[in-house]
């Protein structure tokens, strides 16, 4: 009897001992995370949490928290990202405000000042007065369609939207400028109709913010064109010149906020740097894309894509 006593409590101690010392290795190992995962978090680095555990419930949770520390680091990333570009976007804001002000305000000071200032010359400087302003306007109308756009306050109703017809009307609208500049215009449209899932009034806009990029900044290259195609599931439309182009540098960049290359600053280049992000807004909320390819003085290429719809 005393021996088979003796017998469990040997065992009993054996799980005691067995237990205790796995609860140590599992409290060792606790503590091991807390501190990597403080340290990882003080430090912003991106470590990972790497403990080798026969536990396989641990070996979950390690698991997730991988992944959140994967979640944390790209949102730090995307935080960095979009802090750099507000910080942009506000210095590009000033500048393009603060220019036209200031001839503004310049101007009416001299008019102020000036009491025997000729009627021809104060009639001129009020005409540039009007200029200006209106491109304030203009630029703050941009800033708010943005702002709409990148809300959501702005819905855009979807409908069956003919392409050909969009795109007959849009570069006809730009033929007289085309014309006076001496430039070539090469249109591929075909007869057949070309049905896409859009909006008749937001592909309007694109094409006429497209459109008017390629006279300004492709004009060197006196040829401008207009290509509408599909295949069996999607419509394209490329809005392509043979201009200066966009280097390689820049080509991931021109949709982001108020970003403009450097001759756009040129008083021959004043674009605001919003009409392509608005460009690019508009096409996604029609559930397309638009892409870039550019190779200077032989073929920039603006691509649209939509669904395409069989009837």
């Amino acid at each position: 009897m005393s021996m088979a006593l003796s017998v469990v409590i040997v065992l009993l101690l054996v799980v005691i001992g067995w237990q205790y010392q796995h609860s140590r290795k599992a409290s060792r190992d606790l503590k091991y995370i807390h501190d990597k995962l403080s340290s990882i978090m003080a430090e912003g680095s991106h470590e990972r949490l790497l403990l080798f555990s026969g536990n396989l419930a641990l070996q979950s949770v390690l698991i997730d928290l991988n992944r959140l520390l994967d979640v944390n680091h790209k949102g730090s990333i995307e935080r960095v990202k979009l802090e750099k570009s507000m910080r942009n976007m506000l210095s590009n804001i000033s500048h393009d405000l603060k220019t036209p002000l200031t001839v503004v305000l310049g101007y009416i000071e001299t008019i102020l000042q000036d009491e025997h200032m000729p009627a021809e010359e104060r009639e001129r400087m009020m005409n540039t007065i009007h200029q200006k302003a209106n491109e304030v306007i203009y630029l703050m109308n941009k800033f708010f369609d943005l702002a709409k756009l990148e809300s959501g306050d702005r819905e855009i109703n979807l409908s069956r939207v003919e392409a050909g017809e969009v795109c007959r009307r849009n570069i006809l609208s730009f033929y007289d400028i085309l014309s006076a500049k001496g430039s070539e215009v090469e249109i591929e449209i075909p007869d057949d109709s070309l049905y896409f899932m859009g909006n008749e009034e937001a592909l309007d806009r694109i094409l006429s913010n497209l459109l008017s990029n390629a006279i300004t900044y492709g004009d060197a290259g006196g040829v401008l064109g207009l290509k509408l195609y599909s295949d069996k599931n999607k419509v394209y439309i490329d809005v392509w010149d043979r201009g200066k182009g966009i280097s390689e540098v820049h080509q991931d960049k021109v949709f982001e906020r108020l970003y403009t290359l450097e001759d756009s600053r040129n008083r021959s280049y004043q674009g605001s740097g919003l009409g392509l992000t608005i460009t690019k807004r508009l096409t996604e909320q029609m559930d397309g894309t638009i892409t870039l390819v550019s190779q200077p003085f032989v073929r920039t290429v603006f691509t649209l894509s939509f669904r395409r719809l069989s009837f």
